[in-house]
């Protein structure tokens, strides 16, 4: 018996929408990239971005458990002496909520195109509204 292979070009995708208010924010994280990664699927391969499109809206009102407010911090560095930046996780969500969903999820996806190819079905909105309803997304409960 021989070993199936998805081929690229005959994936299905789907239309999800998963609205995050009150839910935490590494749960829904989790559930996501396994949904991205196709893992849900029973024709999961692992080379083939096999990710449904997922639409996540109400982004500002997620929440975190602890003291993770305060305690988390994000960094970047621009590659110049001095050039560190840190923001904690209360100011991201306060001025861009759609950031800290992405970089969660996006840290437990691949890194390589076939991650990156994931991350483009992945759609973040602040609040209730968004520009997909001509698709039709299936509602997700998480």
């Amino acid at each position: 018996m021989k070993t199936f292979m998805q081929k690229p070009e005959e994936v299905k995708r789907k239309w999800y929408i998963i609205d995050a208010d009150g839910l935490i924010l590494g749960r829904l994280a989790t559930k996501i990239a396994s949904m991205l990664r196709g893992k849900t699927k029973p024709e999961f391969t692992p080379h083939v971005d096999m990710a449904d499109e997922i639409v996540i809206i109400n982004a500002a009102k997620i929440c975190v458990t602890g003291k993770k407010t305060n305690d988390k911090k994000y960094q970047s560095y621009s590659g110049y002496p001095s050039g560190r930046k840190e923001i904690n996780l209360k100011k991201l969500l306060e001025t861009k909520p759609e950031e800290v969903i992405r970089k969660a999820v996006k840290g437990m996806l691949p890194n390589n195109t076939v991650g990156r190819s994931m991350m483009k079905k992945l759609k973040i909105y602040e609040s209730n509204e968004h520009p997909h309803k001509a698709q039709n997304p299936q509602e997700l409960k998480i």
